[in-house]
């Protein structure tokens, strides 16, 4: 891949995030407020994969980590929520919290640990993902980063 280096998605570039997310089921309602919190991989100038951090105080909801279905099977969703954590790690966050309706062996595979809704940190559940636009029969999981 050419320009397959994950970067900072730029706004100009929204309209290829939505579509990917609908056509994947996720949600797109706070993509324009958030884009600036969301990564992007391209290839040939076409969005192929990508995720978002979003902060909320000492923590980050990651979100919406997507592949082009034409480009599964690469190791770009790893890759992809790798740079996230890595992204929580420079920024000494204390934990990352998800919530997903299908991959949730695949991130319990990856470190984090399943958790009650209910335990989450108000800065998290205060999110509008996780207060009004991930369903409430999603899984809810977290991985606490060690402090440097």
């Amino acid at each position: 891949m050419s320009d397959s280096e994950i970067r900072k998605f730029r706004v100009d570039e929204l309209a290829q995030l939505e579509t990917l997310l609908r056509l994947n089921g996720l949600p797109t309602e706070d993509c324009a407020e958030q884009a600036g919190n969301f990564h992007a991989l391209f290839e040939a100038g076409q969005l192929i994969a990508a995720g978002g951090l979003e902060p909320a105080g000492d923590y980050a909801l990651l979100r919406s980590v997507v592949v082009d279905a034409r480009y599964r099977g690469r190791g770009l969703g790893l890759q992809m929520t790798d740079y996230l954590l890595q992204l929580a790690r420079r920024r000494s966050l204390s934990a990352v919290y998800l919530l997903t309706e299908t991959a949730g062996a695949y991130f319990v595979n990856s470190g984090f640990t399943e958790i009650g809704r209910d335990e989450v940190p108000a800065a998290i559940a205060e999110t509008r993902q996780f207060a009004s636009l991930c369903p409430d029969n999603a899984t809810c999981l977290v991985l606490r980063l060690p402090r440097a």
